[in-house]
C-alpha cells in the first residue's frame, strides 16, 4: 500500500516567513529520498495559484521519482471545486481532499448539509468523469455522522470520506468509533498521532501531536478495520507541531517527526 507525506508535515519548514522556506520540488524530492510513495499537496498557497509552468514541473518530477501526487483545498463551492479539478487534471491527480467550510480571503463558507449535498451533486459527477475522486476531511467542526450523512446522501464512489480521527478527539468522537463508523466510504488516510498530557501544575490537559507510533492513535487497529485498498486508498503523513522554542529548532524537529514517522508508517505495511 502507497504511504507518503502532505505538506501538512512542513508547515514550519515551507512557511515564507522561513528563511529559504523549502519549495514543493524540494519536498517531493525529500519524500521520495525517504522512501515515500505519495506527496499530497494540501492547502498550500501554490496548489491555490497553480501555475501551468509549475504543475509540468511536478508532475515531470514526480514521474522521475516515481511518486503519486495528490492534492487538497477547503471548501463546497462549486466553481472552487472545479478550479481544484482542472489542478488535479494538471497534475495528473485521482484524489483531491475537501473540508465543509472554508475560508478565503477572509470570507467565510459554511454551508448547511443541506447546501452541501446540492453543490456535491452538481460537482461529483464532473469529478467522476475525468476518473477523479473527491473525499471529505473528518474534523471537529462537523461530527462524523454528519459527515457521513452527506457522502451517503451523494452516494458516488467518486465522492468519500478522507479518514483523520485524531481530529475528531476535539469533538470528544473517540478515534476507535470514528474509524468504524467511516469504515466504508474511506478514500483516503491522514495519518497524524496524537497525545495527551497533563499541563503545569496538573491544571488541564494539553491534546499535541507527536511522531507516529508514540502516542494514543491506534494505527494498527485502523489499518485491520479498514482494510484500505492498496491500489486507491492511500496514507499520508501530517504533524501538528508546535514551535519548539527557535525557528531553527523548530524546523530541525519536524524534519525529524518526518523521517522517524515515515518509517514507521512503512513498519506498519510488512507488519512489523
Amino acid at each position: 500500500m502507497a504511504v507518503g507525506v502532505s505538506t501538512y508535515a512542513y508547515s514550519h519548514r515551507w512557511n515564507p516567513a522561513a528563511p529559504q522556506p523549502i519549495s514543493l520540488v524540494e519536498m517531493l524530492h525529500e519524500i521520495a529520498d525517504l522512501g515515500g510513495q505519495v506527496f499530497q499537496v494540501c492547502d498550500h498557497p501554490d496548489l491555490e495559484a497553480l501555475t501551468p509552468e509549475l504543475a509540468a514541473t511536478l508532475r515531470t518530477a514526480a514521474a522521475e521519482r516515481g511518486l503519486i501526487l495528490e492534492t487538497g483545498t477547503r471548501g463546497t463551492g462549486v466553481e472552487h471545486l472545479r478550479t481544484h479539478l482542472a489542478h488535479a487534471l494538471a497534475l495528473g491527480v485521482r484524489t483531491v481532499r475537501t473540508m465543509v467550510y472554508s475560508e478565503h480571503d477572509g470570507v467565510s463558507d459554511r454551508p448547511t448539509a443541506e447546501e452541501t449535498v446540492d453543490r456535491l451533486r452538481e460537482v461529483v459527477p464532473e469529478y467522476a468523469a475525468a476518473g477523479v475522486t473527491l473525499g471529505l476531511e473528518t474534523y471537529e467542526q462537523i461530527p462524523t455522522t454528519d459527515l457521513l450523512a452527506i457522502v451517503d446522501e451523494v452516494d458516488s464512489p467518486h465522492l468519500g470520506i478522507v479518514l483523520d480521527p485524531a481530529n475528531c478527539v476535539a469533538n470528544l468522537e473517540h478515534p476507535r468509533d470514528v474509524v468504524r463508523r467511516l469504515a466504508p466510504r474511506v478514500v483516503n488516510i491522514h495519518v497524524k498521532d496524537f497525545t495527551f498530557t497533563r499541563r503545569d501544575g496538573w491544571a488541564g490537559f494539553t491534546l499535541a501531536s507527536c511522531p507516529l507510533g508514540e502516542g494514543q492513535l491506534d494505527f494498527r487497529d485502523l489499518l485491520a478495520v479498514v482494510q484500505p485498498d492498496p491500489a486507491t486508498v492511500h496514507q499520508v503523513l501530517e504533524h501538528w507541531l508546535v514551535p519548539q522554542g527557535d525557528a531553527a529548532t523548530t524546523r530541525a524537529v519536524e524534519a525529524d517527526w518526518t523521517a522517524r514517522s515515515l518509517a514507521t508508517l512503512a513498519s506498519y505495511q510488512t507488519g512489523n
